[in-house]
């Protein structure tokens, strides 16, 4: 029976009576026959009331720890105390219950229900349960992704009855204890039951299956399905309306159609809607109500009119190529630790995805409830749903992750059931357009296991289409591959990653590896670039998952004594993050055939070390950063795009770029006009443009001008935006890139007075003569051993194993003097990616914070050291100027040349006076206690 049916229903949600069974004695010692002595309210979990064991060192945790210092090292070593637990490797439940619960309620029959067949609905449970009615056992059921419906039989109207629920929540199939479906990581692995609770009433007859099955050139569905109870030969009546918000055009509002039960309780119809009946997609959501009646009995079933296919290496809606713009689903809900089960918690999710831009979301390695698909149906939104497994993730093996999948554990046929469970309660929704197995399998089995797979539900629902897992494996069943190759950084990249080790441009695409599929290509959990997190949001963390993680690193921010910067530290980050999304989308969008990208992520993800890899929050709130219509313009149905060799120019050179436009939209555009600009840090118009574009058609990537200006109008260094704006009538689209123009003419990289030392004591010598001191550090430097790149960390250090880089780009302030001649945010952004190339960040904790850097570096939340790579002071008579940043070979590279003339020009100013005193004793200890020769400025890469 689904959960659409509309029998009499009552609820039974409120207060049970509980037991805890750590000792799982329950079943052998009959304790169904038992009454309990605790009290627990349901729907609800027991962490979420507090129930349970406190967490402690002893806690075992559903997930892997991939950084075990927590437990032996000694800054952690005051959280290990029971008095003041708190992990750094995930959100924080106060309890925490894993192991066996059984939970009773008596309730007694209501009148009028004698003679009625009654059935137990659990929309949720977590995970395995049985149940006794008194003391008979009426089964039992184990889904994580679906409901548990159990058979009561036919009660006695007015008599009081005891059901008696087990409920067990270990992993006692391995499933991978990483699966977002129960990992302490995400949702957490909580003993309860949520969602619906009640008792439903029938006249005996129950749907077993109900499929609808869109036939578009016909504008018509077959409805295929099985009722237990009916008699051969009965009546049933068919009938579909338009859902509440779809108006069908010129065709009946109401159609009713009647068909016989054959053998079985089989049934099957086909039912003509109309030549004006409306399709299904992102931009037309519309609906339809299947509504099945024989005699007393009634089922609905909400469907669309949708047909989701492959062509070449593409995606297809209703005959439209697509491209997926897709967002992961972690099932992270710190609030309650368990997804919601309303709808309209779940159309603020969805709704503030498809805000950003998104048109599809992943469900990583887990299956949303009902109200989820619902939701996504309203909106318009392309679902892919996993069978909640992620076994024996290759990149994890190291950390003795359970069995893969294939290799004859019960976790083989646990998937088979699983889909079909998934299939049945959800394979009418039109969002639910894909699905895989499940999440990074492993196993030497593997491969062949999941095609096995692919084949069999592909044969048994096409109404989708199907791949083996997300990440891998690479399957010639698979009607799509997700892989991670058409992404930016690759696991264990580090700094040879494109961004960190290739000069700045947007030409770069995946039609190499698109090229040599035959099917859809959609890059996998692209992204993971972090920003600092938003360590003064622990007041959001009300529900049991406290965010005991962001305690830690805000001690260890307060102990470095940078508090105070943490606000501009998610800024600072969080805007690099943001350009480097841009980047990467922008990357796939400007690829020829490419199917789509899952980005991960939108949100922040809370476990695995704690990645705060979102422009969102956990809770799918704004860090302030990156806000919707911004994102929309390089993530959205229609996005112009310009293919620059490079972010950096001389003013004697001119910009040349290519327009293209990947169109997805509704529509053609008959008639389009491309518009251009650039304009300086100033405002002012350098050059501009106009292109007449006489039709764009949708369902590609299309190049359409070609643009070219001169340089030379930009007299001084300035930071210039190329915007280009694509308009049609009412409708209009827009996207922007920066450049750096150098054009301010340079006398000399040198300045009048100033000792240009690279050690100690060059630099003391100076100093004590009184004269200004320009010190670059060496690799001696405290703090030389921390990774610099130009990206922000990839997911974190602690789940990478200290992969690089280490930090999360630069904080400085535009409006220093030293920066006067160097157009700067304060931010990391393109033109720095040349002076940070071999750059050393600068330690600067034995200042004890009395230095404030002209431009300070963001480390890493879990070291939070107090980073520099510009900075000033004073001794004696002397003024030092220390930079951390490599200038060689600054005649060859305009960036470089640019900086250095800045700092030359401040040098020479009657601005360079250092407020801060530093020791003899002290510099000799940052910069490592050494003496060496100085030596001249060498070569480095021109830009």
């Amino acid at each position: 029976m689904s959960s659409d049916e509309s029998p009499v229903s009552l609820s039974l949600a409120g207060s049970w009576q509980l037991e805890l069974d750590p000792n799982d004695l329950g079943v052998s010692e009959d304790w169904f026959r038992r009454s309990f002595s605790r009290e627990v309210k349901l729907p609800g979990s027991l962490d979420g009331q507090g129930i349970g064991e406190l967490v402690d060192l002893n806690t075992k945790w559903t997930g892997t720890i991939f950084d075990r210092s927590f437990f032996d090292a000694e800054k952690y070593a005051s959280y290990r105390e029971s008095s003041n637990f708190k992990v750094p490797f995930c959100l924080q439940p106060e309890t925490r219950f894993v192991g066996v619960a059984w939970y009773q309620k008596e309730f007694e029959v209501p009148q009028g229900w004698n003679g009625k067949a009654l059935t137990l609905f659990l929309e949720r449970v977590h995970w395995q349960v049985q149940a006794w009615l008194d003391e008979r056992e009426i089964g039992s059921g184990e889904s994580l992704s679906t409901a548990v419906e159990l058979d009561l039989g036919r009660l006695q109207a007015g008599q009081r009855y005891r059901l008696t629920l087990r409920v067990d929540n270990r992993l006692s199939i391995p499933l991978g204890e990483n699966a977002h479906s129960l990992s302490d990581h995400t949702q957490g692995n909580w003993n309860g039951v949520v969602g619906r609770i009640e008792l439903l009433a029938t006249e005996g007859l129950r749907c077993e299956r109900l499929e609808v099955f869109a036939l578009l050139e016909s504008r018509s569905i077959r409805v295929e399905g099985a009722l237990q109870g009916a008699l051969q030969g009965a009546t049933l009546q068919l009938a579909v309306r338009a859902r509440r918000g779809t108006e069908v055009q010129g065709g009946a509002a109401l159609v009713v159609q009647e068909t016989a039960v054959g053998e079985g309780g089989v049934f099957e119809g086909e039912i003509l809607l109309g030549a004006d009946a409306l399709l299904w997609d992102e931009f037309g959501p519309h609906l339809y109500e299947l509504e099945l009646r024989c005699g007393d009995f009634r089922r609905t079933e909400v469907f669309g009119l949708r047909r989701f296919t492959v062509e070449g290496t593409q995606f297809c809606i209703n005959g439209s190529r697509t491209f997926l713009r897709g967002a992961l689903d972690c099932c992270v809900f710190p609030k309650t630790g368990h997804p919601p089960m309303d709808q309209d918690s779940w159309r603020e999710i969805l709704g503030r995805i498809k805000a950003h831009g998104f048109n599809h979301v992943r469900f990583h390695s887990w299956c949303p409830p009902k109200a989820a698909f619902e939701a996504g149906d309203e909106l318009g939104l392309y679902f892919q749903v996993e069978c909640a497994v992620w076994p024996n993730a290759e990149a994890v093996l190291a950390f003795n992750s359970p069995a893969g999948i294939g290799d004859g554990e019960e976790v083989d046929e646990w998937v088979y059931r699983e889909g079909e469970r998934i299939l049945r309660a959800y394979g009418n929704h039109p969002c639910f357009v894909m699905m895989a197995c499940g999440n990074e399998p492993g196993g030497p089995q593997h491969e062949a296991f999941l095609t096995k797979w692919v084949k069999h539900f592909r044969k048994r629902d096409p109404r989708r289409l199907y791949t083996g897992a997300a990440g891998w494996p690479e399957l010639d069943a698979n009607d799509f591959q997700v892989i991670s190759e058409p992404r930016v950084h690759q696991w264990g990249d580090g700094l040879d990653c494109r961004l960190n080790g290739s000069p700045p441009a947007t030409t770069y695409d995946y039609r190499d590896c698109v090229s040599k599929r035959q099917v859809p290509v959609i890059a996998h959990e692209n992204g993971q670039w972090s920003a600092y997190p938003p360590l003064y949001d622990t007041g959001k963390y009300c529900g049991h998952l406290k965010a005991r993680n962001y305690e830690i690193f805000g001690a260890g921010l307060a102990a470095s004594g940078l508090e105070e910067w943490v606000s501009d530290f998610v800024r600072a980050s969080g805007k690099l993050q943001a350009l480097c999304y841009k980047e990467e989308i922008e990357s796939a969008l400007r690829t020829p055939g490419m199917a789509g990208f899952q980005l991960l992520g939108l949100q922040d993800f809370p476990g695995q070390g704690t990645a705060p890899v979102g422009v969102l929050d956990a809770f799918w709130e704004s860090k302030g950063y990156l806000e919707a219509a911004e994102m929309r313009r390089f993530c959205g149905e229609l996005v112009v795009l310009a293919r620059l060799d490079k972010r950096v120019y001389s003013g004697a050179e001119s910009l040349e770029a290519i327009v293209e436009v990947a169109h997805f939209g509704l529509r053609d555009w008959k008639e389009a006009r491309l518009s251009w600009k650039l304009v300086s840090q100033a405002g002012a118009i350098v050059d501009q443009g106009e292109v007449d574009v006489p039709s764009l058609e949708r369902g590609g990537l299309r190049e359409v001008a070609s643009l070219a200006c001169s340089l030379s109008k930009v007299v001084e260094a300035s930071r210039c935006r190329l915007v280009v704006e694509l308009s049609s009538g009412v409708e209009s689209v827009a996207n922007s890139w920066d450049i750096w123009v150098y054009s301010e003419p340079i006398v000399s990289l040198d300045a009048s007075g100033v000792a240009v030392v690279s050690n100690c004591s060059d630099a003391l010598t100076a100093l004590e003569a009184g004269m200004k001191v320009l010190w670059y550090a060496d690799a001696a430097w405290m703090g030389s051993d921390v990774a610099l790149g130009f990206t922000p960390i990839f997911w974190n250090t602690a789940c990478t194993q200290q992969q690089a880089p280490h930090t999360l780009g630069i904080l400085c302030d535009p409006e220093h003097p030293a920066l006067k001649r160097f157009p700067t945010d304060c931010h990391t952004d393109w033109q720095w990616w040349h002076a940070l190339r071999g750059a050393t960040p600068l330690n600067l904790e034995l200042l004890a914070g009395q230095v404030d850097p002209i431009v300070r570096v963001i480390d890493d939340w879990y070291t939070n050291r107090d980073l520099g790579l510009l900075w000033e002071a004073s001794l004696g008579k002397g003024k030092l100027l220390v930079c951390g940043l490599d200038l060689s070979g600054a005649e060859n590279c305009l960036v470089k040349r640019q900086f250095l003339h800045s700092l030359f020009r401040y040098l020479d100013s009657p601005e360079f006076a250092p407020k801060t005193a530093v020791s003899t004793e002290v510099l000799w200890e940052m910069s490592g206690g050494k003496t060496k020769e100085s030596g001249s400025l060498g070569q480095s890469d021109s830009c």
